[in-house]
């Protein structure tokens, strides 16, 4: 996964509450085990009509959400059952981080394994971040969200996954960078 530390993005906004992982990655596209093309299923029943045609009206089929690596989303995101693929399937179609007032804990933990910055803020910043597009910028350096209109946020985060995220690893890959110590401490014990 790539390395996040500072990023400025426009936003794209989904002002609804308790959107769960069903929603953002229907049951029946849990059948891959590559993270690779979720991202066209990403919030598949709002995005798409029955016959598969793009829906006009949802945003991120209008062209401003093109490009866009910020997703201010409503209280209570990622909320429901614990499959990965949600943040898999944001990641995937571009997403490097999702903004709300609160994010549920297991999908929080499994997008900080993927490489998705969950952005909890308080609810005025959250507010003024649902006004209307815009473009903020993100520091997982310095762990705040700064709007268009200069309002800076901190947010909180686990400094393990910190870590992990500002130096692109998931927790395999730091294990495997840790191989020399532990191989000086197995061999330590005689």
């Amino acid at each position: 996964m790539e390395p996040i530390r500072t990023f400025s993005s426009k936003t794209v906004l989904l002002p609804i509450d308790n959107v769960d992982t069903d929603q953002i990655i229907p049951a029946r596209f849990l059948k891959v085990t590559s993270k690779a093309g979720l991202g066209k299923q990403l919030f598949a029943d709002w995005r798409y009509d029955a016959s598969g045609q793009p829906r006009p009206d949802f945003i991120l089929n209008k062209p401003e959400a093109a490009g866009a690596t910020v997703l201010v989303a409503g209280d209570n995101f990622g909320c429901g059952s614990s499959r990965e693929h949600a943040p898999w399937a944001l990641y995937d179609y571009g997403f490097r981080a999702v903004v709300s007032t609160t994010v549920a804990d297991i999908f929080k933990n499994n997008s900080l394994k993927n490489g998705l910055l969950p952005i909890v803020v308080e609810p005025a910043v959250h507010a003024k971040l649902l006004a209307g597009p815009s473009t903020v910028t993100v520091s997982l350096e310095d762990q705040t969200i700064t709007l268009a209109d200069g309002t800076t946020a901190k947010f909180p985060v686990d400094s393990f996954a910190r870590y992990c995220l500002l130096n692109g690893m998931d927790e395999m890959d730091f294990l495997l960078s840790q191989d020399a110590a532990i191989s000086a401490f197995e061999a330590s014990r005689g």
